[in-house]
């Protein structure tokens, strides 16, 4: 009996340290040189070397001089440590009111098209960084006004941002908000 105990437990012991300690390690090693960029978060830098965020999780921009990303109900609002959807259903009166409220206040005056559904609704995670290229378009008219531009060569902007679906048929094409965003600050 004491023999199958000490096996048990130096097994027990010998499995924590390799797939506890080991593997992590190694696979974080990995990463870091094949994927230096990515293992590090896919952080983004401004033009003096400023963190400004992430590729991969959204942040909020608000005011009408900035393209919008979707609405978050991670936490507070884009907190990547409460990763997390609303779980509101679409007859639930909180849901629909928040939805009205935003579609009111992405509304445009004389805008015919209705407000694209990513731009008022969460998404599974609520740190989503995209939205479609619809909701980005649907937004340059707000902000060619505040930037005082063209509206024809910020569409040519958008347009240079989408991200097509991977390998051609995986996913859909959407457009990186940050990316985006910091093209629009550096856009002449």
């Amino acid at each position: 009996m004491n023999k199958h105990l000490l096996t048990s437990v130096l097994y027990t012991v010998i499995t924590a340290v390799v797939l506890g300690l080991g593997y992590p390690l190694a696979m974080t090693g990995i990463a870091h040189v094949f994927f230096a960029r990515k293992a590090d978060g896919s952080l983004v830098y401004n033009q003096n070397h400023e963190l400004v965020g992430s590729s991969l999780i959204g942040q909020p921009f608000t005011g009408p001089t900035y393209f919008h990303s979707r609405p978050s109900a991670a936490g507070t609002g884009y907190d990547a440590a409460n990763s997390g959807g609303s779980n509101l259903g679409p007859t639930n009166k909180t849901l629909i009111d928040r939805v009205n409220a935003g579609a009111k206040a992405e509304s445009q005056p004389h805008q015919i098209d209705p407000v694209p559904v990513d731009l008022v609704t969460t998404s599974g995670s609520g740190l989503d960084p995209d939205i479609t290229p619809a909701a980005a378009y649907f937004q340059v008219p707000r902000v060619a006004a505040a930037r005082h531009l063209p509206e024809a060569r910020l569409r040519e902007l958008v347009s240079a941002h989408i991200t097509p679906r991977q390998l051609g048929f995986l996913g859909e094409p959407r457009v990186n908000v940050l990316a985006l965003n910091q093209a629009l600050d550096q856009f002449k």
